[in-house]
């Protein structure tokens, strides 16, 4: 064991290799008894691959590039595809990312749009959709633009001939649904075809705070009628509705303070734990019914894991394996259940269990160790104390490398990763982002503050009109506890996060003198502008409830915004930012830069052209990484020399 500085170690772990390994499989589903999902490919400008497993065990993708079978369905996307075997051969309807139009594939011939171009605004978007064989048409959510304005727009129900006849004419769409609520999620329709579910809300609520659970019987015409609201309201949020096999109304809700599962109403299995999370996307699935009245189910506190739910007794049995986190992406065919899982040592893989047998596998995306184990962090979870004596959960990932230790007495760097949304959580996954720093030997917290999920409604309620001091405070807990109990060194503590965790570093840089640097990734940075007009209509308003009416408390949204304080900016910081974002666009970064030009406060503001919201491009990932490696490098004085340095401006 040879003896280095924290942070000078040589890792395998590249910023190329964690790029590669970025993103993981989602939007699972049966094909008849094939399991087919989604997958990203960073090295392929970042597409998603539509993959499926054969009856023979084989993978295949099953479109080459360009297709990239993802929408834009309020920004962030919802389920891009569905699928059935029709006369013993796949059917398969996706979205197409590049156009955002419906096409129908049946393997051997070429993809066939479903739906138009639209010339307004952005378009027309389609997501979550459900083949109806017997009308011959997908049933979805249809996102439609009516003016340029991002809050331009409907949407509403709509039934998509599968014959063609809408590719270049909108008239044959069925609108199913009047457009009267401002979001919706695709139908499910019941097992005997006389019922259509779905969820529906309205501004300034988001999904999880509260949505309705919305019924409707189909007459002849095939619309539904006599639609009412059966659960759910302003301060209940309905995260999923699906039809059981025997025609109760499955649903989760947070009436409990927990997002518990109910049949027709009663609790099935009434626990202090989430058995649900935040709709980002229309589409995601916590539970799926099976056919013999079992419910394949994601739950946990915290952490979450597979089971499967008797409905008589309640009692839960959960899935054996390496898998501590599950998406919330399940999907169940006979006595089958496949779910994408992962843990601390695990990367996202495609998981199928059998519930006859009890077997648990990974049949496709199978994580393979790129480098030796050895290398990956060894990840502890701890609560610490908070302001007022309040619990914040967090993930500690120490350093850790096979052949490197550092000097006796040396306390080793940490960064402070906070996540993004604010409404969402770090899960405990594998992470090769994070191996690249652990490896190195520089520590990271992954702090899921106040306002995260996983821990219940009132956790998640402590950022209500609280956004910028609980989240800042709670960050600043997790990283002075650190630093006092000798795990970090205090002279060398960071803070980094993208979106919302963007935020929330950029507020921690400009409010507390705990960190040395940051790396601020495509954030909300101006209260007073991000809001109708300037990020989409879906988060438009969002900071209701995060801040405060606006007509209420005007001058809040000033006092908490870093651009507010950019004069109290004194310590280095990396800026990321995609020039194609829409939710958190280039403004707010320039807003920021203007403010503190002329200075002398050190920074670099990388932008990258073609990524939006999050970047997906193998190319834009390792340089993003490797430029905060070189921030850290240069401000914690470490001697560091296989990436590029990072000019810093001053």
């Amino acid at each position: 064991m040879l003896t280095a500085p924290y942070g000078t170690w040589p890792s395998p772990v590249d910023a190329t290799l964690a790029a590669a390994h970025d993103g993981h499989p989602e939007w699972v589903e049966f094909v008849g008894d094939e399991v087919w999902w989604t997958e990203p490919r960073p090295a392929e400008g970042g597409r998603r691959a539509l993959v499926r497993r054969t009856a023979h065990g084989t993978q295949e993708t099953v479109l080459p590039a360009p297709w990239n079978v993802r929408n834009r369905v309020v920004e962030y996307g919802g389920r891009p595809w569905t699928g059935a075997t029709r006369d013993g051969r796949p059917l398969i309807v996706f979205t197409h990312f590049a156009d955002q139009r419906l096409y129908r594939y049946e393997p051997g011939g070429e993809p066939r749009p479903l739906t138009p171009l639209s010339p307004v605004g952005a378009g027309l978007r389609w997501a979550d959709p459900h083949l109806d064989p017997a009308r011959g048409e997908v049933w979805c959510v249809l996102e439609e633009f009516t003016g340029d304005g991002p809050g331009d727009v409907r949407r509403l129900l709509a039934a998509v001939p599968l014959d063609g006849s809408a590719a270049e004419d909108r008239h044959p769409v069925r609108e199913l649904t009047d457009g009267r609520h401002r979001f919706v999620t695709g139908p499910r329709v019941s097992p005997d075809g006389r019922r259509a579910a779905w969820l529906a809300w309205d501004h300034p609520r988001m999904p999880w705070e509260g949505t309705e659970l919305r019924v409707g019987e189909i007459g002849a015409d095939g619309i539904p009628h006599t639609v009412h609201t059966v659960a759910g309201g302003p301060g209940e949020a309905i995260a999923q509705a699906e039809w059981h096999t025997d025609g109760s109304l499955l649903y989760t809700s947070d009436r409990s303070g927990w997002w518990n599962l109910y049949r027709d109403g009663t609790p099935l299995c009434p626990r202090e734990e989430e058995f649900a999370g935040p709709l980002w996307k229309p589409g995601l699935r916590w539970f799926a019914p099976l056919d013999n009245g079992l419910i394949a189910v994601v739950h946990g506190r915290g952490s979450t894991v597979l089971g499967i739910l008797d409905t008589e007794s309640g009692e839960v049995v959960d899935a054996a394996g390496p898998w501590t986190e599950f998406a919330p992406a399940l999907a169940a065919h006979g006595s089958r259940v496949v779910a994408v899982g992962a843990g601390p040592r695990t990367a996202h893989e495609v998981v199928e269990l059998d519930t006859v047998t009890g077997r648990a596998r990974a049949v496709g995306a199978r994580h393979r160790d790129a480098v030796d184990p050895a290398y990956y962090p060894e990840p502890r979870t701890r609560t610490f104390t908070g302001p007022g004596g309040r619990e914040v959960h967090a993930h500690i990932h120490p350093p850790r490398h096979p052949a490197r230790t550092a000097p006796d007495g040396e306390a080793p760097p940490y960064v402070i990763w906070a996540h993004g949304g604010p409404t969402s959580r770090a899960p405990l996954v594998l992470d090769l982002s994070v191996a690249y720093f652990t490896s190195r030997g520089i520590g990271v917290a992954e702090v899921n503050y106040g306002g995260s999920t996983g821990y219940g409604r009132a956790y998640r309620e402590r950022l209500r009109e609280q956004w910028g001091v609980v989240d800042v405070e709670d960050c600043a807990a997790v990283a002075r506890a650190l630093a006092e109990e000798g795990t970090a060194d205090p002279a060398r503590l960071a803070i980094r996060g993208g979106s919302a965790g963007g935020w929330t570093a950029a507020a921690s840089l400009a409010t507390t003198d705990v960190y040395a640097c940051g790396t601020i990734a495509y954030p909300v940075l101006d209260l007073t502008t991000w809001g109708p007009g300037e990020t989409h209509d879906f988060e438009s308003r969002y900071l209701e409830s995060l801040i405060g009416p606006f007509a209420e408390v005007p001058d809040r949204y000033a006092e908490r915004s870093p651009l507010t304080h950019a004069d109290r900016l004194t310590v280095p910081f990396l800026l990321l930012q995609g020039l194609d974002d829409v939710i958190c666009p280039p403004a707010q970064c320039e807003r920021l830069l203007a403010r503190i030009r002329g200075r002398g406060v050190p920074h670099a503001y990388l932008t990258f052209a073609g990524e939006g919201h999050g970047f997906r491009r193998a190319e834009t990932m390792v340089r993003a990484l490797e430029a905060e490696m070189s921030l850290y490098a240069q401000v914690f004085g470490l001697d560091v020399h296989d990436v590029p340095r990072l000019e810093l401006h001053p």
